[in-house]
């Protein structure tokens, strides 16, 4: 496939393009894994801190603590975002700060902020669903098809 593209370049286009490829920087690929673990980890772990905040402070089950969990991660990350703090990490640690709700939470909120000079509706609503649009999508899709699954195993099981 590659062959196929060089073929169409002109010589000064592959020249030029071999010359980039020796100026190029190599990635820390291994550093970058590294950074990338310790803090999506410490992220998880400040989820499980807030969860086990909820669970001995407030007497929430395990269960019912995942929900007000969730809604504290999504605000300190939407907080963050707001801040400019939140994308200083993420360029730091890389895959690391991608972790789902946080990591979702950022997508929209700089959406939201990036444009905000358009209006709240065409601006903001607009722009920040379409991040979010295709992972809602997903998701519900996603649901309706594990649902039906449970469904067709739990009908051919009573027969």
């Amino acid at each position: 496939m590659a062959k196929a593209k060089d073929k169409k370049l002109t010589p000064t286009q592959v020249q030029y393009q071999s010359f980039a490829k020796q100026r190029e920087p190599a990635r820390p690929a291994f550093k970058n894994c590294i950074r990338a673990f310790l803090i999506g980890g410490s992220i998880c772990l400040l989820g499980q801190a807030i969860q086990s905040f909820f669970i001995h402070f407030f007497n929430f089950t395990e269960k019912t603590a995942g929900n007000p969990t969730a809604a504290v991660l999504i605000f300190i990350s939407t907080l963050l975002t707001g801040f400019g703090i939140y994308d200083r990490i993420a360029q730091y640690a890389g895959a690391g700060t991608a972790v789902p709700v946080t990591g979702f939470a950022n997508s929209i909120a700089s959406a939201a902020i990036e444009h905000r000079s358009e209006g709240y509706v065409l601006g903001v609503g607009g722009n920040m669903f379409k991040i979010a649009g295709s992972v809602i999508v997903f998701g519900v899709v996603s649901a309706f098809v594990v649902a039906l699954v449970k469904w067709i195993i739990r009908v051919l099981g009573a027969m």
